[in-house]
């Protein structure tokens, strides 16, 4: 099987000591692509600088919704200079979007709408953060028409949410959230989507599977979110991976 990371943090600091080891270890259980978005400007050339330097690797760019604060109304030009002439080339923009949980809705929306209009603008696949707030990207992502291909990442919430999400277009992130048993609704939701809409993702080094300690999430652990998921499906784990590799490509244009 072949999988593809679509949403891994992987030029955090984290992996500093051990990514060449973590990389052979993921690639050994199929992982053969990942990608890394972008969460802050200082940050940017991290992903890009790994991109460079590592086959297999792609990179997004974007503000995520916890660092707004840090970010003058300049960034977004110089968002929109790198996402056209950096090299090699993101193939998204992203992280953005909202967050219920952490800051203010109010501050965060101005800087998911730029985000959006810049994605539409440039033609390129928007990667969306969406922490209890699905009905809020939902409208926004309608109200705009958004025609780009969108990933909302590390997908939990319900049937009826993901649905209107997968009638936008969008693809749902399907993470370690789905390993926990108390995550019925999650759970039932990406059991009933299109096999079509899902794509694989760890989100490491956060976001982690059950019995992986918080902050030890890895790459390596895409495989097990896998038969996660397949557990909960009718295709085997083979036929989603299949699937889902296909679903990846089209979403980020390789």
């Amino acid at each position: 099987m072949q999988l593809v990371d679509a949403h891994c943090h992987f030029d955090f600091p984290r992996f500093d000591n051990d990514r060449d080891g973590v990389l052979a270890r993921a690639s050994a259980g199929g992982v053969k692509k990942l990608v890394i978005p972008g969460v802050r400007q200082p940050d940017w050339s991290r992903g890009r600088e790994l991109a460079a330097q590592v086959e297999g690797i792609d990179y997004c760019l974007g503000i995520h919704p916890w660092f707004i604060a840090e970010h003058g109304p300049e960034a977004l030009a110089e968002l929109e200079l790198a996402l056209r002439t950096w090299s090699p080339a993101p193939v998204a923009l992203g992280e953005c979007g909202l967050d219920r949980l952490k800051g203010e809705l109010a501050e965060q929306q101005p800087w998911f709408e730029q985000q959006v209009d810049l994605a539409r603008k440039l033609a390129l696949p928007l990667v969306v953060h969406s922490v209890r707030c699905h009905d809020e990207v939902a409208a926004v992502l309608a109200r705009k028409r958004v025609d780009v291909p969108v990933l909302v990442h590390g997908f939990a919430g319900s049937y009826q949410q993901a649905s209107r999400l997968v009638a936008l277009g969008c693809y749902l992130g399907v993470g370690g959230v789905i390993t926990y048993d108390r995550a019925r609704k999650t759970r039932d939701a990406l059991a009933r989507v299109p096999v079509e809409s899902l794509v694989l993702e760890t989100d490491a080094p956060d976001m982690p599977p059950a019995g992986v300690r918080p902050g030890n999430n890895s790459p390596e652990q895409l495989l097990s979110i896998l038969s996660a998921l397949a557990a909960l499906r009718p295709e085997s784990e083979a036929e989603l991976a299949g699937q889902i590799w296909t679903n990846t490509a089209k979403l980020y244009g390789w």
